[in-house]
Parts: C-alpha cells; structure tokens; sequence
C-alpha cells in the first residue's frame, strides 16, 4: 500500500491488492456445500459497534405487514432496539448469487512504514492482508427503513436496476439490429 501526506497528518490510501476466493473454505470443501443463507441476509439502517457472536434469530424477529408494494414485494416489519423498521426481501436476478466474505486468516506480521513526513502506515509484510474467502451464499437479501414503507427510490433498490443495464449491455446484438 501507498500513501500521500495530504497535511495535516493525515494520509490517504492510494491503492491496495487483494484476491477474494468464491470457492468454499478448506473446512467445508470436505462437504461440497457452502452455507445457504438466503433469507436470512438483512440491511438494516443502523451501525452495530460488536463483531462478536449474537443470539439474532431470538430477537429479531420480522413478520409480514400485509401491505404489497412495487409489483408484489411484501412488506415485513420489525424492530430493532425500540425502533420501528419495514423491509423488503429482494431476490437476486437470475445468473446472479450473494457471497458473505470475510478476512482469510493468516498469519499478519506487521511492520510499520513510513511516507514522507505523515504518521506510521501498518502494512503487511505478506499480501494476505487483503484476502478474503467465502463464509456463506445467499439467493436474497432484505433491506430495511425506518419507519417508512421501502420504494423503487430507496437507494438499495435503486441499485438492483444495475443488473438491468449490465444485462442489456452484454446481450448479443444481432445484425438487424443493428441496421438503421
């Protein structure tokens, strides 16, 4: 990794190198089966300061609302720490599949580097680092407001329109069309 003393002592990050592996870990290569999580990734407007194991499933617990919007989505509600969420569950486009990565673990021998006149840099003295492997796959994901009802101009929604026009873009186009 690279830096630049943008004053101040601060440093900003100019470019990094990982790999991420899709296939499944080593410990579950053995069973040929990566974790299916699909329904049971969420997106939840909030930041969760623990990266420690928690008992999710025993209170979070989303029901249907009965309300329908966009073409059939079904709202689900919630709530998360005394505040009122409503969701919806996208499934991902055909051809498409969600990975959770996470860090590959190794081991990080750190050493400390120094750019121009800005505070130590921790880098890697090996390029795993940045590595990361496949924890599990999911078909869909659900996303989450608060206290209002999700639209086609929420931006997570907004972003599955990008499976439309990477579809369009990369559709063979044949000669017909192509005459004007």
């Amino acid at each position: 990794m690279e830096g630049i003393n943008n004053g101040g002592g601060r440093t900003t990050i100019i470019g990094s190198t990982g790999t991420i592996n899709l296939s499944p870990p080593r410990h579950q290569q053995q069973q040929q089966q990566t974790v299916d999580l699909t329904g049971k990734v969420h997106q939840i407007p909030c930041c969760i300061k623990s990266n420690g194991p928690s008992d999710v499933s025993n209170y979070f617990k989303p029901k249907s609302s009965g309300v329908e919007i966009d073409g059939g989505l079904a709202v689900e509600e919630a709530c998360f720490r005394g505040r009122n969420l409503q969701g919806v569950t996208l499934p991902l486009p055909e051809g498409y599949s969600g990975f959770i990565l996470g860090k590959k673990n190794s081991n990080k021998n750190k050493t400390k580097k120094t750019v121009g006149r800005s505070k130590a840099l921790e880098t890697s003295s090996n390029s795993s680092e940045n590595d990361w492997e496949t924890l599990a796959k999911c078909g869909s994901m659900t996303f989450w407001n608060h206290d209002s009802l999700p639209s086609q101009d929420d931006a997570f929604m907004r972003l599955f329109h990008c499976f439309a026009v990477a579809k369009a873009l990369h559709e063979p186009v044949s000669v017909e069309e192509l005459k004007i």
